[in-house]
Order: C-alpha cells, then sequence, then structure tokens
C-alpha cells in the first residue's frame, strides 16, 4: 500500500494500475452479493448468471495487488533503515488494520449473523462479545474479513525484513543478467511455474482461510507474486521485455478468458472429475499471468502520465479500500426482502458504497490527523509539500 519512488521520477502507470485493481475490487464484492458462493449476506437475486464474469477477474485480481505491493516494498525498503521501514508498515498498515477489526468491520459481522438468525438485534450487546473474543457463532470474531489482504502485505514486510540484504544483492545480478533483448518466452513461462505448483499440489491440500496461520496455500502464491514484484521493481530489462511481451500475453489471455468464461457458463451440471480440474486449474493460472502482464503493459505504453485525478485517488486507495465492504453490506442488508428488482438494487449499492466512501474520505478522513493515522494516510503535508505518488522505471 506504499508509494514508489525512485531518482527519476515516478510510476504513474502503477499508481493507475492500483487504482483500478482496487476499483474492480468494489465492483467485486458488490457481485459477490448476487452469485451463490458463500458471502456474508446474500440478494434475494442471488443466482449463478454472473459468476462467469467474476470467474475471469478472480484468478488475477489479487494476485495484481500483491505484485504492486511488492514492487512498492522494494523502493519503500531501499529508502529506509530497517527500523524506519518496520515502523512505517506498524503505522501504515498495522493500525488501520486494528482500527478495521474493532470499529469498520463489526457491522459486517453483525449483520451476517443477524442474517443469518444468529443473534438478536441487540448490537451493543453483540458488540461486547465480539470484542471480548467470544466464539459462539458460526464466524470466528474479531475478524478483519476483507482487511486481510492489509494483514497479508503486513506480514509480508516484516517476514522479508531480514533477507533484505540478500534480496537486494539477488534483484541486482538478475538486473545485469536480463536479456537486453529477447526473454519473452521465458517471462511467460518461468513465473508461472512456482504459480502452477502453488495451484497443483498446495491448493488441493491447503483450502483458502484467510485466517493467516492456516492459509498455507494462499501464502505460497501470494508471497511468491509478492516477491516478483520486489525483484522486478528496479529491473528496467524486466519493464522493456513487458512491453515487448504484450502481443503474446495479451493474445494469451484474451484466449483463455474467452475458454474459462465459456467453460464457468457450461459447468453446472457436468460431470467434473480431478483430471478435468486440474486443467482448469492449470489454465487459471497461466491466464492470471499472462492478464497481470498484459495490464502492466497496456498500464506502461498508455498509462505513465501524472494528473491531478490520479494524485487524489493515490491517497484515496486505502480508505475507500477499509471503508467499501462494510458500507457494502449496510447497504445490501436493507435490501433483502425489499423487493426492488436487480439492477436498480445494484445500481443502489454502486452509488452509496463509491459516494460513501467519496464522502467520508473527502470530508472527514483526509482532513482529519487522526483519521488519517487510523486509515494508513500520511501525515498532512506542509506547505510547500506535495502528497506522494508511485515510482518511475529505475
Amino acid at each position: 500500500m506504499s508509494t514508489i519512488h525512485t531518482s527519476t521520477g515516478r510510476r504513474h502507470d502503477l499508481d493507475w494500475v492500483r487504482v483500478g485493481a482496487f476499483a474492480f475490487l468494489i465492483l467485486y464484492h458488490i457481485g459477490m452479493f448476487y452469485v451463490t458462493w458463500d458471502w456474508h449476506v446474500k440478494s434475494d437475486h442471488a443466482s449463478h448468471l454472473i459468476e462467469p464474469a467474476m470467474g475471469i477477474l478472480n484468478p488475477w485480481r489479487l494476485a495484481l495487488l500483491f505484485f504492486i505491493s511488492g514492487v512498492a516494498i522494494r523502493f519503500a525498503s531501499d529508502r529506509q533503515s530497517a527500523g524506519s521501514f518496520a515502523w512505517s508498515k506498524v503505522k501504515r498498515l498495522l493500525i488501520p488494520i486494528a482500527f478495521g477489526m474493532f470499529v469498520i468491520v463489526p457491522p459486517q459481522a453483525y449483520l451476517e449473523l443477524r442474517w443469518k438468525g444468529e443473534i438478536p438485534a441487540d448490537i451493543w450487546a453483540f458488540y461486547l462479545s465480539y470484542a471480548s473474543f467470544e466464539n459462539a457463532w458460526s464466524i470466528i470474531t474479531p475478524t478483519w474479513n476483507h482487511l486481510w489482504y492489509v494483514a497479508y502485505v503486513f506480514v509480508y514486510s516484516l517476514l522479508i525484513l531480514p533477507f533484505l540484504p540478500a534480496l537486494g544483492r539477488l534483484a541486482g545480478r538478475l538486473e545485469r543478467a536480463w536479456p537486453s533483448r529477447g526473454g519473452t518466452v521465458a517471462l511467460m513461462i518461468v513465473p508461472a511455474l512456482p504459480l502452477l505448483f502453488c495451484q497443483l499440489v498446495l491448493a488441493p491440500r491447503f483450502p483458502t482461510t484467510h485466517a493467516l496461520v492456516d492459509d498455507w496455500a494462499n501464502h505460497a502464491s501470494s508471497l511468491t507474486i509478492f516477491l516478483f514484484g520486489y525483484l522486478a521493481a528496479k529491473n528496467s530489462g524486466f519493464w522493456r521485455t513487458v512491453d515487448r511481451v504484450l502481443p503474446l500475453a495479451g493474445s494469451i489471455a484474451l484466449g483463455l478468458a474467452i475458454i474459462l468464461f465459456v467453460e464457468r457458463s457450461n459447468r453446472a451440471g457436468m460431470p467434473v472429475g480431478r483430471d478435468y480440474l486440474t486443467t482448469i486449474g492449470v489454465l487459471r493460472v497461466i491466464y492470471a499471468w499472462a492478464a497481470i502482464l498484459t495490464i502492466l503493459a497496456l498500464a506502461q505504453r498508455w498509462l505513465n502520465r501524472k494528473s491531478a485525478a490520479l494524485t487524489y485517488l493515490s491517497e484515496a486507495v486505502l480508505p475507500y479500500y477499509i471503508l467499501h465492504q462494510t458500507i457494502i453490506v449496510v447497504v445490501a442488508y436493507q435490501m433483502i426482502g425489499a423487493g426492488v428488482p436487480a439492477v436498480p438494487e445494484a445500481g443502489i449499492i454502486l452509488v452509496a458504497t463509491v459516494g460513501g466512501c467519496a464522502l467520508f474520505h473527502e470530508f472527514a478522513i483526509r482532513r482529519s490527523r487522526w483519521l488519517r493515522a487510523l486509515f494508513g494516510m500520511k501525515p498532512l503535508p506542509g506547505r510547500n509539500e506535495a502528497p506522494a505518488m508511485l515510482p518511475a522505471r529505475g
């Protein structure tokens, strides 16, 4: 969640990628109200209708964020001492996690348990039980829900701290050894191999939990892509190859997106065996990496430019992320049983979510020193300082 700086400029393209990825995340979480997959509350209109489209976002949406986080951590750690780096992660990530778990997330847990019929309407009695670590319900509390991503980035940032000198040397060797030309096929294949191992070997044994302590397959894949971002951050050869790989990566991503969309659309009622699921798992990994490379390449070509909107949105990303799912759940819960048709209902939730995040951020969070700290934002800049943004190719 850090911004990335170099001595040669700023990576406006990666800023835009991060903003876009979080925008998709808001849409995705609204979509979770309408699919049949497990989520906190469910619409009366929940069905399989949009699941194929959701399935196209699923393989790469979070992997892209972990990659960008790894890039950001590289630049942040290179310009700070180990102690300063660790303290900055505590301030910018751990404090918002704790604040989120005990202030922002509880309404989600309350409404989920109300929807499931597990608790009465007394919200204060619920909160006392929630905050006292009583786990008499179908969900574990306190919970971080959607903030698991922030928690994982915090843990990964501290986990690599003792290895930063070694990682820096490894990154330097990779930068010097990267071929000046070619390498597009290798870039498509080599990074996908450990991700395939996570998908085929670890994922069947360790289902995703987002609970940190037992989420081994998810850790393996997320930490791998996080380290990819860290090692690639300043590698100019890598970024040149990303640009060259665009036609190949884009073609593969588009082709596999169509195949996976059709497969998901027609899966209902099909006999799905182990070999079939293994094949789909392989295709999803290849598609995810191709999609990430395509997004990075397109952003390099077309979005590496400064704008006032980007400056504002880059600063707003974390507050929006922390707030959005609670607003979605609160508004969506009111829609249950209200008889509103699906499309207007989704429109109401979208407008309320984006509008609520915008209002809270603009008129409360960004203007308050204390709220900025609780939402992981940097202190208010001095009169002669401008808000920092993401990095330029080094």
